[in-house]
């Protein structure tokens, strides 16, 4: 029997679950006004009016090198999850992303009689195939973002349901570009720079939401970014920081590049997103959001030697960017590991903006994403998934 008003725990171990359990918390209190909210997660999640039992900002890590340094706060935030869900025991324990963590957060919860529903399916699919017997034991319901996730799930006979990615229909900037590049002091840059002879390109820089990409990725950018300057002297950069990065954290690889013409943008702000000529990104959801807008990029990934060359055994996609992974092919360039070099994101940003018939090409594919995604609201459907469930407990 549930209690009213319901009990609901959410766990998100990153910047993206904690903005994705956010959204999807708000349209459940419209379903259910007075649904009550416990759980792990950020600041999103706090506004949201979830009462945060653990704030999981420090342990958003990848790679298994840099999860072990993290080991020790990992392993305390999940007993006291596991605890808080055996001892409260919510009416429904939601599961956001955060795989491994939120595998033996629902298997715990399981045992002690919680309904699990877990979101934003694991990448079967990359790698693991055979863990989707694993998940259907300890879940009673995946909600998956993609639709071609489901017939991994149906195959083993796991309860799933397409519910749409949460950024579909959600990625639109709140003014026109010539609005934006007035607003953020940006309107003498080019409309289309290669069709203005590149005069004042505007290059977005996103260097992740991780202290670890931080750390191990943002020298790298910003490196990327003083030899595009020198090549276009004119160029604006936008460097957008995530809400769950310090402003410490930036201003002190900003200390190093003095002289680049750039512009802290702070959070998820699509309007001065869609400003950008071109983009340097870290892998991740932010691509996606940089794919939806139509924007050529450049993605970069780099873990510590150990992660890399464990994940290169295990996963069995041949890209990482999901605007690749969607497309079936690479339509966006890719620089791992050893490859990602200022010379080569540089050269690559620089083919982008003086090759406008390259730009364009890729500028087409990346938009066909937005057409395979659709234009549902994923967090909507996801809630009311989730009051149905909540209604059959």
């Amino acid at each position: 029997m549930v209690r009213s008003p319901p009990l609901v725990m959410i766990s998100a171990g990153e910047a993206s679950g904690d903005q994705h359990a956010a959204a999807l918390f708000r349209e459940l209190q419209k379903l259910m006004p007075g649904v009550e909210g416990i759980g792990m997660g950020g600041s999103a999640m706090r506004e949201a009016g979830i009462e945060l039992c653990f704030d999981s900002s420090g342990i958003g890590v990848i790679g298994l090198a840099e999860i072990a340094r993290h080991y020790g706060e990992i392993r305390g935030a999940l007993k006291l999850m596991q605890k808080t869900a055996c001892e409260r025991k919510p009416d429904l324990l939601i599961c956001v992303d955060y795989k491994e963590f939120n595998f033996r957060l629902a298997k715990a919860a399981k045992a002690c009689g919680v309904k699990v529903l877990f979101y934003v399916s694991p990448q079967v699919w990359a790698w693991r195939p055979g863990r989707v017997k694993s998940y259907g034991r300890i879940i009673d319901h995946m909600a998956v973002i993609f639709p071609f996730e489901l017939p991994f799930y149906e195959a083993y006979g796991v309860p799933a349901t397409y519910v749409g990615h949460p950024l579909a229909g959600k990625v639109k900037p709140s003014m026109s570009r010539s609005e934006a590049l007035k607003k953020y002091g940006l309107t003498d840059s080019s409309a289309n720079a290669q069709n203005n002879g590149g005069s004042r390109p505007v290059i977005g820089l996103l260097p992740g939401s991780r202290a670890n990409e931080i750390k191990r990725l943002m020298p790298v950018i910003l490196e990327s970014a003083r030899r595009l300057s020198l090549e276009f002297p004119a160029a604006r950069f936008l460097l957008f920081q995530a809400a769950s990065v310090e402003d410490a954290a930036i201003s002190a690889k900003l200390a190093g590049v003095a002289g680049l013409d750039l512009q802290v943008i702070r959070g998820q702000d699509y309007d001065a997103l869609q400003c950008c000529d071109t983009v340097i990104t870290v892998s991740g959801t932010a691509t996606l959001e940089i794919a939806l807008l139509g924007i050529p990029m450049v993605i970069v990934y780099r873990l510590a030697p150990l992660s890399y060359w464990l994940g290169r055994l295990l996963v069995k996609v041949p890209f990482i960017g999901l605007p690749n992974i969607l497309a079936g092919k690479g339509i966006v360039r890719e620089f791992i590991q050893h490859e990602a070099t200022p010379a080569n994101i540089a050269g690559e940003i620089a083919r982008i903006l003086q090759d406008s018939i390259y730009s364009e090409s890729q500028r087409q594919a990346l938009l066909t994403i937005r057409d395979k995604l659709g234009d549902r609201n994923g967090s909507a459907v996801l809630a009311r998934l989730a009051a149905d469930m909540l209604a059959t407990s």
